[in-house]
């Protein structure tokens, strides 16, 4: 296997990428690796998405703040509210389920070509599940492409499955796509939390690439002061690229 390699540093310094800009929302690519914003649960880390845009625009980003989430260790677009009634705006429609997102994933195992997957979530994915009420959730998800590459990870196999889906989130639980993968017995790859070590530990020697393997590739919505329908993408990034050359790919 190959050692695991990364760029200089992960994820890159410097200005990140805007999608789009006006006086309402900005839209950004997030690197893999960067907190949105400083917590708690990373209280050693202080360099985030807000930090950056605030260094990179100046007094234009007193105001900004999250309109949804994006892991640490995911990449893609991410949409920010410029001031307190767009924020208001972005959070209603999220929560009523008028954002489209579709993401991309790498996972243990061929799942099915499609799936739609109605599976309740406990609130919060950081405790037990037990005792928790349990909040709708849905998932669809849609095979791309799948592959065999050369390693064991399970002694029984002398090769191991893995496959690219495409999901798309119908309700914006905490993590529900790495959970809702783990309940189908196809974890997403590279997730310390919801994924398998053994196989996380293993790509990552095949590919010589450490990441969880989440991107936000699309994210459609209704301006929040026109109405208009915005879409906006973000290519992943080239760390996917060696994906294509790793193994003979099947499906498309």
């Amino acid at each position: 296997m190959h050692a695991t390699t990364a760029p200089p540093s992960w994820p890159a310094p410097g200005p990140l990428e805007l999608l789009h800009q006006d006086e309402d929302l900005l839209v950004v690519h997030k690197p893999a690796g960067l907190l949105v914003h400083r917590s708690a649960l990373d209280a050693h880390e202080h360099d985030t998405v807000l930090d950056r845009l605030r260094a990179q625009l100046g007094s234009a980003a007193t105001g900004l703040a999250p309109a949804h989430r994006l892991d640490k260790g995911t990449s893609g677009v991410l949409v920010l509210a410029m001031h307190a009634a767009a924020a208001r705006a972005m959070g209603e429609a999220f929560e009523s389920g008028a954002v489209a997102k579709r993401y991309l994933a790498l996972v243990r195992g061929w799942p099915l070509p499609a799936i739609d997957l109605d599976y309740p979530l406990a609130r919060d994915p950081e405790l037990p599940s037990a005792g928790q009420p349990r909040l709708p959730a849905r998932t669809r998800f849609t095979r791309l492409a799948r592959v065999a590459w050369p390693f064991a990870v399970d002694g029984r196999h002398p090769t191991s499955r893995y496959a690219l889906v495409q999901a798309e989130p119908l309700t914006g639980r905490r993590h529900q796509i790495r959970r809702h993968l783990k309940h189908l017995a196809h974890p997403l790859v590279g997730d310390s939390t919801h994924g398998k070590g053994p196989h996380n530990r293993a790509v990552a020697g095949w590919l010589g690439i450490s990441r969880m393997w989440l991107h936000a590739v699309s994210l459609e919505l209704a301006h929040p002061r026109t109405g208009e329908p915005m879409r906006w993408e973000a290519r992943p990034g080239w760390e996917w690229a060696a994906l294509r050359v790793r193994g003979e790919w099947h499906d498309g």
